[in-house]
Formats: C-alpha cells, sequence, structure tokens
C-alpha cells in the first residue's frame, strides 16, 4: 500500500499538480493562460472520450457493461440522498441540496487521473466506465433541484420573492446535456464508438502519445487553482472539513460492495468507487448557481475543491485500488 502510494505520488502528473500547488501558495506569478486552460480541459475530455469509445466498440454493451452503467446510476442516486440527510443537520437545507449534488455528481479530472494511475499499474478498465461517468453527473443535479423547489414552497422563506428565476427541470437537463464539457464528451464517446479499431489506429498519437504531456500541463493548472480557492473553505466548521473527507470513502465503501455483488473486474471497480468518493466543481456549481441561488458558493464549491479533489488525487486513488484489490483480488 505505502509502495504504491508513493508511486502516485511520483507520478509526473502528481508531481505537476503539487507544484502548482506550491507556486499559489507561495503567489508566483506563474499562471495558465485562461484560453490554454480551457484547451487542456477540453482536450482531455475529447481524448478520454475517444478512448473510452473505442474500448467499447471492443467490448460492446454486454451484461457487465450494462451491470456497471446500472451500479454507477444507483450510486448517482444513493449518494445524494444519503449526503442531504446527513448535511441538513449542521447547515440549511438549501446548502445541504446543494452540497450533496456537488458530491452525488463525479469529476471528470479524478476519473481521468484514476485511468492513468491504472495504465501505469497495467491494470485494463472497461469502455463502459466512461458512458457510467456520463451518466452520473446529472441525476444529484436534478434531484437536488428538485428538492429545492419543495423546500421553497414547504418553507415559504423571504428567499423565494428572489427575482432570480428558479430554472425547471426541463431546462436543468437541457443546460446540464448539452454544457459544452458534457456534451464534447458525449459526442467523443460516441465517435469512438462509431470509428472504432480504424479510429483508434488514426488517432493514436492524439489520444495516447501526448496525453500524458498535456495532462501533467492540466494538472500544474489544477494545483494552481486549488491555491487560488482554498480561502473559500476557510471558516467553515469542523464537521464540514471531516465531511469533505469521511463522506468519499464512505461513498467509495458502498460502491466496493456494490461491485462485489454484481461481480466487476478489480479495475471497473476502482474506477466506480473513483466516481463515487469524487465531487463536482465544475458542472454542478455552474448549474446550482443559478438553480439554487440561495445556497452558499464557498460550500458546494469550496468543499470539492479545496478538500476532496486533492484527497482523492494524492491518498483516495491508491487507497481504493488497495480496498479493490484486497477484497476482489
Amino acid at each position: 500500500m505505502k509502495a504504491k502510494t508513493m508511486h502516485n505520488l511520483l507520478d509526473p502528473a502528481i508531481l505537476f499538480f503539487f507544484l502548482g500547488v506550491f507556486a499559489g501558495a507561495v503567489r508566483s506569478n506563474l499562471e495558465i493562460p485562461s484560453s490554454v486552460a480551457k484547451f487542456l480541459s477540453l482536450y482531455l475530455l475529447m481524448a478520454i472520450g475517444l478512448k473510452g469509445g473505442f474500448a467499447l466498440a471492443q467490448s460492446g454493451f454486454t451484461q457487465p457493461a450494462l451491470y456497471s452503467i446500472g451500479a454507477a446510476m444507483l450510486m448517482a442516486v444513493i449518494i445524494p440522498t444519503m449526503g442531504y440527510n446527513i448535511l441538513k443537520k449542521w447547515v440549511r437545507p438549501l446548502d445541504a441540496a446543494a452540497i450533496a449534488a456537488s458530491y452525488g455528481s463525479i469529476s471528470a479530472v479524478t476519473f481521468i487521473a484514476a485511468m492513468q494511475y491504472l495504465e501505469n499499474q497495467q491494470m485494463a478498465y472497461s469502455g463502459h466506465m466512461v458512458a457510467a461517468m456520463v451518466l452520473m453527473e446529472t441525476p444529484a443535479i436534478i434531484m437536488a433541484v428538485i428538492l429545492a423547489n419543495v423546500l421553497r414552497k414547504k418553507t415559504q422563506t423571504a428567499n423565494t420573492t428572489s427575482t432570480t428565476p428558479t430554472p425547471g427541470i426541463g431546462q436543468i437537463l437541457h443546460e446540464s446535456f448539452t454544457n459544452g464539457s458534457h456534451l464534447l464528451l458525449i459526442g467523443s464517446l460516441v465517435i469512438g464508438y462509431l470509428s472504432a479499431d480504424a479510429g483508434k489506429a488514426m488517432m493514436q498519437v492524439f489520444t495516447v502519445d501526448i496525453f500524458k504531456g498535456l495532462l501533467a500541463f492540466f494538472m500544474l493548472d489544477m494545483g494552481l487553482f486549488v491555491a487560488k480557492n482554498a480561502g473559500k473553505v476557510r471558516g467553515n466548521s469542523t464537521v464540514l472539513f471531516g465531511y469533505a473527507i469521511i463522506a468519499p470513502l464512505v461513498h467509495a465503501a458502498i460502491a466496493l460492495l456494490l461491485a462485489r455483488f454484481i461481480h466487476m473486474g478489480t479495475a471497473d471497480a476502482v474506477l466506480l468507487m473513483v466516481l463515487s468518493a469524487s465531487a463536482s466543481y465544475i458542472v454542478v456549481p455552474a448549474v446550482v448557481r443559478y438553480a439554487i441561488p440561495e445556497a452558499n458558493a464557498s460550500l458546494y464549491f469550496g468543499l470539492p475543491i479545496g478538500i476532496t479533489f486533492p484527497f482523492n488525487i494524492v491518498i483516495g486513488i491508491p487507497l481504493y485500488m488497495f480496498a479493490a484489490q484486497r477484497m476482489l483480488g
């Protein structure tokens, strides 16, 4: 376990993440231009979507694939439900709904890091896990918006007089599935699936050869981003700090039990654990900002990016790997 953790820490992409955190902490003028950062994000989504599509074309929609996707969807319902019922005891109900949405959704960056970690360990994963990632991103958002609407009607607080219109479920679905990042990921997955082996050969340089270098560049930017936003979690209660670390571990444990029940392979189980343990700090904040304007952004954005993301990158991924190997072999 210790050796594998050190191996993960010595991965160049992870080391560049630490470099970014350090640069931000010492207030260096090192920065990645926003246009370059956006390109890196789009590149990674396109590359991972294509790789998933190529792999899915080889495996097809088999029974294990459908079971894995079903397990992912089940986790996307269990996590926000649990999260809300726990968090509402410590924060306002609307804040609890927003935080639960963040933790019920997923972090594509954490997923990509986990895939890279598996590749470093020479462990093969299934392409349908990318499809599982895509499908897990939206349910928690929908549940949070429905819950927020119910809470507003039930409490009839002064917040209901806000001039900001509350989006309906149809609008939320439209914004979620047509979000640029989400659409690119889905589209790349479909293109990879349709082009299959021929497309894989043509895109080898794009999806494999330069992937590691651009991932390291992106992780440098993420380190800078984490350092910049670390202040958003200051002043929050120790309970919320604890939730940002303990909840991912609990979610990963539930995912592992589910993976064992449906006989998932070890690598796929690790990815399901990572998806369940991660929290969204991109898509969910973008939607919740308008869907639940009363919620405190420093909570539903600050906790995932300031605590959960670095925890999963440094400790979580190798820990989930260790647990999956011990339980599944």
